[in-house]
C-alpha cells in the first residue's frame, strides 16, 4: 500500500527543488581586495557565492528525474549536514514509491537575511521565493500530491556554510519556511 505524504512534505520538496547563477569576477584592474573572514575579497563575493550554490541547487533539482537516482548526485553536491540528510530522504522516499515532478521552479528573489549569529562569520542566510506554480508532484496511482491552494511562490531561509572545498565557496546546511521579507506573491 502506497502511503500518502502530507502536501507540507511535498511543498517543502518543491521548494527545495528550486536554481545556477555565476560569479562575476572581477575586471584585471580592480584594486587586491583585503580577505573577510570567510574568505571572500568582500561582503558582495560572499554574497554572490551563496546565490550562486542557491541557484545551482534548484538548477539540479529541476534537473532530478526521481526513475533514475544518478540524477540525485548533482543535488547532494550542493548541500551539507541537515540539508543533504533531508533532500537525500525525500528524494529516496520520492523515488520508491514511484512519484514523479514535472515542471520546473524558478528562483524569482534572493536578499541576505539576517542570520541567528551574528559571531558565525562563516554561514550565510538569503531569504528567497521560488515560484514553484509550474510544478506537480504525482504519486503512483496518478494523484497529484500539490494541494489545489498551494502559493504559487514558496518562501524559504537557505543557510549556506563557506566551503573552501565547494564549487563556489559555499554548501547549504538547511531550508527553513518562512513569512515576511522579502514579499513573495
Amino acid at each position: 500500500m502506497t502511503s500518502r505524504r502530507p502536501f507540507r512534505a511535498a511543498s517543502i520538496v518543491i521548494a527545495a527543488m528550486l536554481a545556477v547563477g555565476a560569479l562575476a569576477g572581477c575586471g584585471p584592474t580592480a584594486p587586491t581586495p583585503t580577505p573577510t573572514p570567510t574568505g571572500f575579497a568582500s561582503e558582495e563575493e560572499a554574497f554572490a557565492a551563496a546565490e550562486a550554490t542557491y541557484r545551482a541547487y534548484v538548477d539540479a533539482l529541476n534537473q532530478v528525474d526521481l526513475s533514475d537516482p544518478s540524477t540525485f548526485d548533482e543535488v547532494y553536491r550542493w548541500t551539507t549536514g541537515d540539508a543533504n540528510a533531508a533532500i537525500r530522504t525525500s528524494l529516496s522516499s520520492m523515488a520508491a514509491e514511484s512519484w514523479t515532478v514535472s515542471g520546473e521552479s524558478t528562483v524569482t528573489v534572493v536578499e541576505l537575511s539576517p542570520t541567528d549569529d551574528d559571531n558565525n562569520q562563516d554561514k550565510v542566510s538569503l531569504a528567497v521565493c521560488v515560484d514553484v506554480s509550474g510544478v506537480n508532484v504525482i504519486d503512483a496511482d496518478g494523484i497529484s500530491q500539490v494541494e489545489s491552494d498551494r502559493r504559487d511562490e514558496e518562501p524559504l531561509t537557505v543557510s549556506l556554510k563557506y566551503s573552501a572545498s565547494a564549487p563556489y565557496g559555499a554548501l547549504i546546511e538547511s531550508f527553513n519556511g518562512r513569512e515576511g521579507e522579502p514579499g513573495c506573491s
